[in-house]
């Protein structure tokens, strides 16, 4: 369809070098059709983005079991720990639990992926407590130095929040599945502070 007085030539979208849908073969249809598609709808990327999750998580995890778990049976056990410290076998259990809500709440935040810069930060926050985990299974059970641990601990509980908060606007399961997770590491800072009492 053209305006009145208006040339072929002087269409908007043959002066950007565009063929008009009369002018195009069948194949040439098809193809315009289907980039348009693409363009339009970017396909979903949840298995990869699930794999990242993963390795991710489940690798932090890994860092730090390398150092916690030597030190549980010989130097863990002879502190002097609260009343409240639980059993040994029941740590496997929670942290399993709690890296694979992590790892999910991880992957829901993946699958929303933006340029926003809101995005970015959630991202970056995330990473950073994943760090502090690890370095407070290096500074509790690889270096022994509980006073330490329990600045990195703190910090730690610091960032978990901080990551519900920025997580929240974006997905909010996400941010509740960190709930149980934030939780924990307020107990383990409670047992952190009453162990360097102790000792």
């Amino acid at each position: 369809m053209r305006w009145k007085g208006e040339r072929p030539a002087d269409s908007p979208a043959l002066a950007r070098g565009a063929i008009p849908f009369h002018m195009m073969s069948g194949t040439e249809m098809r193809i315009t059709m289907t980039d348009r598609a693409v363009v339009s709808s970017p396909r979903p990327r949840p298995f990869v983005n699930a794999a990242i999750a993963a390795v991710t998580v489940f690798g932090a995890a890994a860092m730090g079991n390398a150092v916690t778990i030597p030190a549980i049976p010989t130097w863990y056990a002879g502190l002097a720990k609260p009343w409240f410290n639980p059993p040994n076998w029941a740590f496997g259990p929670a942290w399993t639990i709690l890296f694979l809500l992590m790892a999910i709440a991880f992957w829901r935040i993946l699958e929303r992926s933006t340029s926003r810069p809101a995005w970015r930060l959630a991202l970056a926050i995330f990473i950073g407590q994943l760090v502090l985990n690890v370095l407070w299974s290096v500074t509790f059970f690889g270096l022994r130095d509980p006073a330490s641990a329990l600045v990195v601990v703190i910090a730690l509980e610091l960032a978990i929040v901080a990551t519900i908060a920025a997580f929240r606007p974006i997905d909010r399961v996400a941010a509740w599945l960190l709930l149980p997770y934030a939780a924990w590491v307020g107990f383990a800072t409670l047992l952190n502070i009453a162990i360097v009492w102790l000792n």
